[in-house]
């Protein structure tokens, strides 16, 4: 099992730390680090500005938002990407939300996965160099009836073959996930559930393409928190859980909760999310379950931590993103070594 990091979303409190973060996870040898984007920073930037001064991690986009961009953007991006940084980009889509894709992109959230299969067709075959021609139910490519012409991209990719990953939390999306991608980006996995709410979709889309899950990424990212008090050291991801189990999406379609939910916490979802929507932001967090923070995190001294690293590898997981936490870039930098030692110790590195 390797491990990457995760830093999350750019301007988020973090940013004069994260470059330090990204250069010490290059120095201990950690994979790759990703960055997202949702309606503040972009991916692709802060990608291109970590790549830039580190040397061997690979930088991934966890994700380029579908809705935010056409599939040959997506393609152009990708490309200049992975030859700038000398064959280091992994290129991470998702459909985002409904929120986000109606209110901040225009652009109507409806057949998530129909347009992710046509998004993820177009993209491939433009980063093969064809001339591009696509007749799809969401693009049609080029316009009939104009002066367009079918165009072939003229940046050429360090590496024939991009990895390309696919954000899903959703049964369906997994599926089709494990069909038409190379890896799998996951939130909230806990190790005790991952079979029956990651590992068998993915497997029976890979069934579907006719392939195994040899070679396939199960990537989840998870919060990391080094010390003794594993009750105390929960609490600090209180907040952050119950803002995608409580707030993330409407009351009808929370991607987060609905998984919440298959991990047999429907009650108390159901309480943070009434809750948080309410305005009561601190009840939501209040009631987030601590067995549900800490089947999510990893969290305790290095022991601990390497008997739950080895729990993930056992699942089915193959990169584990560590996203450090800590009030200063110290503690943070600290808690990125323990991971790599956290791994030594489990025999998995």
């Amino acid at each position: 099992m390797r491990l990457g990091i995760n830093l999350g979303y750019w301007g988020a409190g973090m940013d004069g730390d994260n470059l330090a973060v990204a250069q010490e996870a290059d120095r201990l040898g950690y994979d790759v680090c990703w960055a997202a984007e949702a309606y503040g920073s972009d991916a692709p930037t802060v990608l291109t500005w970590v790549a830039a001064q580190t040397e061997s991690i690979d930088v991934g986009s966890a994700i380029m938002q579908i809705p935010a961009r056409q599939p040959t953007m997506t393609a152009m991006t990708a490309a200049t990407l992975d030859s700038l940084s000398g064959g280091r980009f992994r290129l991470g889509l998702g459909v985002s939300g409904p929120q986000v894709s109606e209110g901040w992109y225009g652009v109507k959230f409806d057949k998530p996965l129909a347009r992710t299969r046509e998004y993820v067709e177009i993209v491939r075959k433009a980063m093969t160099r064809e001339r591009v021609s696509y007749e799809g139910a969401h693009w049609t490519l080029p316009l009939p009836g104009g002066p367009g012409k079918p165009i072939k991209l003229t940046v050429h990719p360090q590496r024939e073959h991009i990895p390309l990953y696919i954000a899903a939390i959703g049964p369906k999306n997994l599926e089709q996930t494990g069909e038409i991608a190379d890896g799998a980006l996951l939130i909230f996995p806990s190790a005790e559930h991952l079979e029956e709410t990651a590992i068998q979709p993915l497997r029976a889309g890979r069934e579907k393409a006719g392939k195994t899950m040899e070679g396939f990424d199960v990537s989840p990212t998870l919060p990391l928190a080094v010390g003794d008090d594993v009750n105390g050291l929960a609490d600090m991801f209180r907040p952050y859980t119950a803002l995608y189990v409580g707030g993330m999406g409407s009351r009808k379609q929370n991607f987060y909760n609905q998984l919440a939910q298959r991990m047999g916490y429907e009650k108390e979802a159901a309480e943070i999310q009434d809750k948080y929507l309410d305005g009561d932001k601190a009840g939501a967090a209040a009631a987030v379950p601590h067995r549900l923070i800490d089947q999510t995190a990893l969290l305790g001294p290095v022991e601990r931590i390497a008997d739950r690293m080895q729990a993930y590898a056992a699942a089915g997981v193959t990169t584990l993103n560590l996203a450090p936490a800590g009030f200063t870039l110290e503690e943070r930098l600290t808690a990125l070594r323990a991971g790599t030692d956290a791994l030594e110790r489990s025999g998995l590195a």
